[in-house]
This record gives C-alpha cells, structure tokens and sequence, in this order.
C-alpha cells in the first residue's frame, strides 16, 4: 500500500535519541501554563500508547514520525491559541531548526492536522488515514476517554468555567465543525461525553486502539450512568 511516507527518500542520520530529547525539552516549555487537560503528562501519555500502538500493529510504521508527531501534536493547540494553524507551524519552525528533513517534516504537520476531532468533523471520510496518523490519532483519543479522559474533561471543563451539568440544555448530536467549535450554553462538562468521548470507541482506526478502547468506554458509560444517578438523587 502506498502511503506517503513511500516518498521520502532521503535518508535521515541524526540520532533518533537527540531529535526526540531535543523536541520534549521543547515541547514542555511550549506547554508551559497549560492546564493539566493538556499538559506535558498528557504528551508523555500519547508518546507511550502511540509506541505501543505501533509496536503492536507491525512493521510498516515509521516509529519516528509516530513519535514526533505524539509530542508535537498538541503545541499552540486552537483550544488554547485561538489559531487552527499555528500548531503545525510551530513544529513545522522547531523541526526545521533541528534540520529535519523536509519530506518528513511534511508528513509529521499532516500527522498533526490530521489527529483532531474537529478536523475529522470537517473532512469525514475523505480525510486521508495513513498508519503513522492512525497509531496517533488512536493514542490521543484514547487519552480522552476512560478515568484519564473523565479526569482530563472535567478539569479542562473547570478551566475554562464551563457548567458541570445543566440538564435544561440536552447534548447535541451529528456536530458540524463549527457547531463544535463555538461557544454555547450546551458546552457543559457532561454533554462533551455525549457529543465527543462517547463517539471516539467507533473513530478509532487501528486493531489495538480499538481493543484499547473499548474497556475504557465502557469506564466512561458506567460512570455517567453513577453521575445521572447522583444527580437525580436516585443512588
């Protein structure tokens, strides 16, 4: 099967140990600030599923594009910077001056691109899966889902003051881009469940993500069904 990186030719010598310590110094200093939904131990998370996601799928899996993609994949996030552009700019400016190549530079911003929920919204099927995105699109959503994900979701909720639970304004389903993108009172910490992490089970695109997640959604149901429990005052 071609994939795109069936076209990059050029050989590649720096220490693969050099380019990846260089890049989490990096990184951690750009996630500086951040809140712990999308913090530096979140990255780290993402790199080790990714690498066991690739181990575990085959041979045919560039282990260095897999694993500059997992660290990079979350700088200047839109969430946080306001910019759809401006992450795979920022690692696309930090690669180069590492002298990475350019092929492959090109095929760890289309990694990053590819990876977030919004954009797969947007593009649908005819966004282009090729097994380097897979195994990280898979190792990032599978750190939205489960207690990590439960945990992740309600501080990144906190952070940006959002309600925990307003039972007035019911979870939207079948999202566009821009519905997911905008502000809205049904933006409440317990619908994200609903109109994102509930969905990612089915999204996932490798064997092993999709074996991964199904214990942690199903974490992810008994927990809400607890909540609405709690909530109704009912248990």
């Amino acid at each position: 099967t071609t994939t795109p990186l069936s076209f990059c030719k050029e050989s590649f010598h720096r220490d693969m140990t050099t380019i990846i310590e260089n890049t989490i110094e990096f990184v951690k200093k750009e996630l500086e600030g951040n809140d712990a939904s999308h913090d530096f131990w979140h990255i780290e998370r993402v790199w080790k599923l990714a690498k066991e996601i690739a181990k575990r799928e085959g041979n045919n899996i560039d282990t260095e594009i897999v694993e500059l993609s997992a660290l990079l994949h979350d700088i200047a996030d839109w969430k946080y910077s306001g910019s759809e552009t401006a992450g795979v700019e920022a690692a696309e400016s930090f690669l180069l001056s590492q002298g990475y190549p350019k092929e492959r530079r090109e095929i760890i911003c289309k990694v990053i691109d590819g990876v977030s929920f919004k954009n797969e919204l947007a593009k649908g099927k005819s966004l282009e899966i090729f097994p380097e995105l897979a195994v990280v699109q898979d190792a990032d959503r599978l750190d939205a889902i489960g207690a990590i994900g439960i945990a992740r979701t309600f501080i990144f909720g906190g952070a940006k003051n959002r309600p925990m639970f307003d039972p007035s304004y019911p979870p939207r389903l079948n999202l566009t881009k821009e519905q997911y993108k905008q502000p809205s009172p049904h933006n409440t910490t317990i619908n994200h469940f609903h109109e994102k992490l509930l969905l990612l089970k089915e999204s996932m695109k490798t064997q092993t993500g999709k074996k991964m997640a199904a214990d942690r959604h199903d974490y992810m149901v008994g927990f809400l069904n607890q909540f609405y429990a709690e909530w109704d005052g009912t248990k």
